[in-house]
């Protein structure tokens, strides 16, 4: 009975068809499935192993805050991260936060205004950057004669003997190649991730330089059409602007007689700008600014070049269509001048040499700052009184409204700081 009720209780007719198939037939190979391969880590899809659209387009989702953390991931993805179409999709996205920094001696403090926040803007110290430079001195020389140019986070500054590159993300500095020749108050704009330098003293003469961030080397690319010194650069739609400066004529020769009125015209302020067209490499037609004057400040902004003119007792302020490729808006076309309302300066600014003006655009406006340099000394030989004198005065140009309003004023204890708008 035993053995009967053993073989009843294994006989596999008392398992429901259900259960029975739970249990697979060892003996029978016929339908046996293969062991499923296991995929080897190499072979598995990670971030990495995207196409470099793909990942830019992962890449520029990520907060500001995580970005400098991940520049120093891989060589790769920091040369992404800094590529002009990591800043087109961030743009794109309106991820980008336009800011004003201006980096001021002896202290080298990196101040930085967001022009469009919600509240009112106000200056802030965002980092000391530690210049490597044999001291206060030099770092307040230094500052107070370069010319400032940013690509993406990274501001180049851009001295007479040495160029620095201070990254706004990991608050770096590092060296890198100098100019093929020495420059001092000459004109600097960046077009298509390139920056472009023109003028600046009788060494560099005509030539115009580009430079090569990515290779790190700069290269004489042209010979400007006038050698100016103490002039302004920018750039809109693939054009760079040398304006404004000291008009510097060359020196006759071949026995040539000297005109006498030749040195009185060799040095005067030239109310003009030279255009380069960089794709092309050739010379447009240079422009003059109307009503003359000075040239002391200009900026683009939004497909057009905003210049502030000085005519010794007032202020013009002119806008200049520049975009090549459609209208700029405005109702002019490529080359077009219109005269836009002058800065609403306080009466205690007088237009002197004690008086100067930088000008950057952010987006749709333009921030004028007023920065001076050595005022003390120069109201004290002048007899001026330092009453009343307002210094590190902003004012903002909205492109839109065509309006003038009041900025919140540079911090007291800033006076020579030289001014850029970065992409963050």
């Amino acid at each position: 009975m035993s053995s009967s009720s053993s073989s009843e209780s294994c006989n596999s007719r008392h398992f429901s068809w259900l259960m029975k198939s739970c249990f697979p037939n060892p003996n029978d190979t016929s339908k046996s499935l293969p062991p499923k391969p296991i995929h080897s880590s190499s072979s598995a899809a990670t971030l990495s192993s995207l196409p470099d659209d793909l990942l830019l387009e992962c890449l520029c989702r990520v907060p500001t805050p995580s970005l400098p953390t991940l520049s120093l991931v891989c060589r790769r993805w920091s040369l992404l991260l800094h590529s002009p179409s990591f800043l087109s999709l961030r743009r794109l996205h309106h991820l980008l936060l336009p800011t004003v920094f201006a980096l001021s001696p002896p202290s080298s403090a990196s101040l930085r205004l967001d022009i469009n926040a919600t509240s009112s803007p106000q200056w802030r110290v965002s980092s000391f950057v530690p210049l490597p430079l044999a001291s206060p001195l030099d770092s307040s020389n230094f500052l107070s004669h370069a010319r400032l140019c940013s690509i993406g986070p990274r501001i180049y500054i851009l001295g007479r003997n040495e160029v620095l590159c201070y990254d706004t993300w990991t608050n770096a500095v590092t060296h890198k190649s100098c100019t093929v020749f020495p420059r001092k108050k000459f004109a600097a704009a960046v077009v298509s991730g390139r920056i472009y330098v023109a003028g600046g003293g009788s060494r560099a003469g005509n030539a115009v330089e580009e430079y090569i961030p990515e290779e790190d080397t700069w290269r004489v690319v042209a010979h400007a059409q006038r050698r100016r010194y103490g002039c302004i650069g920018a750039a809109v739609d693939g054009v760079f602007y040398v304006i404004g400066g000291l008009k510097i004529g060359g020196a006759p020769g071949n026995g040539a007689v000297r005109p006498a009125t030749a040195g009185v015209e060799a040095y005067v302020y030239a109310s003009s700008m030279d255009l380069y067209d960089v794709e092309a490499r050739v010379w447009l037609r240079s422009r003059g600014v109307p009503g003359g004057g000075c040239v002391v400040a200009a900026c683009a902004v939004a497909g057009h070049v905003y210049i502030l003119a000085s005519h010794a007792v007032d202020l013009s302020f002119w806008r200049f269509d520049g975009c090549r490729k459609g209208s700029g808006g405005g109702g002019g076309g490529f080359g077009e001048w219109c005269r836009v309302k002058s800065p609403p300066l306080p009466a205690q600014v007088r237009l002197d040499s004690t008086v100067r003006f930088s000008c950057v655009g952010v987006e749709n406006k333009v921030v004028l700052i007023q920065v001076t340099g050595c005022i003390d000394d120069l109201l004290r030989r002048s007899g001026r009184s330092l009453r009343g004198l307002k210094e590190g005065l902003v004012l903002v140009y909205d492109t839109l409204s065509e309006e003038w309003s009041r900025g919140p004023d540079l911090p007291e204890v800033i006076r020579r700081a030289a001014c850029v708008t970065v992409d963050c």
